[in-house]
């Protein structure tokens, strides 16, 4: 039977903590910056961008007063805004949209304009509440052809 004495933990924890981070450092390399702008007031897009940092993103964050003329240059539908709008790889991402459907998004590349989750579900990442039961929402695929449903969540679980 294999014993660990303190010393001999910490240096395997400290191993793993390190191929951990380098892992991440690598997923960061191959995954696109995520440039992000948001309202000075709001709180909520920084679960989000936290959201996106974990799952291997690098993401660079605007503060603007005037998010609502990103989201024209954009051409985001008023009926899809949200509280942030993002800029990936030639893409808009607006509000809380999952990054595993970001991920697909990049991987499929469709001709659209983006992904929107409208509104600010409860669940949704950056909107997780203690206590609260998350929303089911949509992810829609939206673009000078129309928008479609790219996929369907409860909270950050695709459903």
């Amino acid at each position: 039977m294999l014993m660990l004495n303190r010393r001999s933990f910490l240096a395997v924890l400290g191993t793993s903590g390190a191929a951990m981070m380098a892992g991440r450092a690598f997923a960061q390399a191959n995954l696109p910056k995520v440039i992000v702008t948001k309202d000075p007031n709001c709180g909520c897009c920084g679960g989000w961008v936290e959201h996106m940092k974990i799952a291997g993103f690098p993401v660079e964050v605007i503060t603007s007063s005037d998010v609502d003329q990103v989201k024209l240059r954009l051409g985001v539908p008023g009926d899809l805004a949200s509280c942030h709008t993002a800029e990936v790889s030639g893409y808009v991402v607006e509000g809380h949209v999952p990054a595993d459907a970001v991920k697909r998004l990049l991987a499929e590349k469709p001709q659209a304009r983006g992904l929107a989750v409208p509104g600010m579900p409860m669940g949704s990442p950056g909107m997780e509440v203690a206590g609260k039961a998350p929303d089911s929402y949509e992810v829609v695929l939206f673009g000078s052809s129309g928008r479609t449903s790219f996929a369907r969540y409860r909270g950050v679980n695709r459903v």
